[in-house]
């Protein structure tokens, strides 16, 4: 294997799926070919901004960002979270219709947000960081919440109930599955170190899903409380086979989420895709 003796930053959510995700990477269990990958943890909106400025070789961002980054990061071939008639959740204390609400949302950038704008336009959105949004429901401080993350298996623990999911509401309503996040790669390291980059990630996902249980311990330390059973459901939401590589139908999905939100004036890009 040729050597390359370089440092690369990469950057993504302190979440057990991204965790369980990087594990080989992070943990060196694999074979890198003189790469050294250092892990820099952030909330996604917080990358997704850092991306604007191409802080990160590699990051995670939400998919609504790509359109702003395309033309400095490809599209990684693997890694993306993927929802499968499941996705971010609206939730609050009673049933009710999201017109005219205050809605908690956890930023302006996260794929949750531009799926709620196709999903709903007429609402007031107030942005605050994911992990104060079900309390921010509960003292009534917001009328409803959109809710990333582990959120999505613990609400229920708040008293709170599901509005609407809207990842099987895009399901519903175009028979596909719901892309949310994905990493992605700076062009200016040259289309073949992307492309070994990406190579390694796909070894890294691959490396944790047939050594699940030890993975799954080291996620562990970014479940943010979450019990082990529901870690392991966590985990398999986002980290299957999705995220070893796009299929046909995950690629048409982001495709026609970034057309869908150019058609409705929420993204101002006609965005092409790059893959590496």
């Amino acid at each position: 294997m040729y050597q390359y003796n370089m440092k690369i930053q990469v950057a993504h959510s302190p979440d057990s799926d991204d965790a369980f995700m990087f594990y080989a990477l992070e943990e060196k269990k694999i074979d890198t070919g003189g790469i050294e990958f250092q892990g820099v943890l952030s909330d996604i909106e917080t990358l997704n901004n850092k991306a604007l400025n191409q802080e990160y070789e590699v990051t995670a961002i939400s998919f609504h960002n790509y359109p702003y980054v395309s033309k400095d990061y490809y599209l990684m071939s693997c890694g993306a979270s993927i929802g499968y008639k499941y996705g971010p959740i609206v939730v609050a204390k009673s049933d009710m219709g999201l017109k005219g609400k205050r809605i908690g949302v956890p930023g302006a950038m996260t794929t949750a947000y531009l799926t709620l704008l196709l999903y709903e336009k007429d609402f007031n959105p107030v942005f605050m960081d994911f992990n104060e949004i079900i309390s921010a429901v509960e003292n009534s401080e917001v009328d409803a919440g959109l809710i990333i993350h582990e959120g999505q298996l613990t609400y229920e623990n708040n008293n709170l109930i599901k509005i609407v999911d809207l990842g099987r509401w895009w399901y519903d309503e175009t028979k596909l599955p719901m892309p949310l996040g994905c990493n992605v790669v700076k062009k200016e390291l040259g289309r073949e170190l992307a492309s070994k980059i990406t190579g390694l990630l796909k070894e890294s996902i691959l490396y944790s899903l047939s050594h699940r249980k030890e993975a799954l311990e080291y996620s562990a330390r970014f479940a943010r409380g979450l019990a082990r059973e529901k870690i392991d459901k966590f985990v398999g939401m986002y980290v299957n086979e999705r995220t070893i590589e796009y299929g046909e139908d995950d690629i048409a999905a982001v495709k026609l989420l970034l057309d869908r939100g150019y058609e409705e004036g929420i993204i101002p890009i006609k965005t092409e895709i790059e893959m590496v």
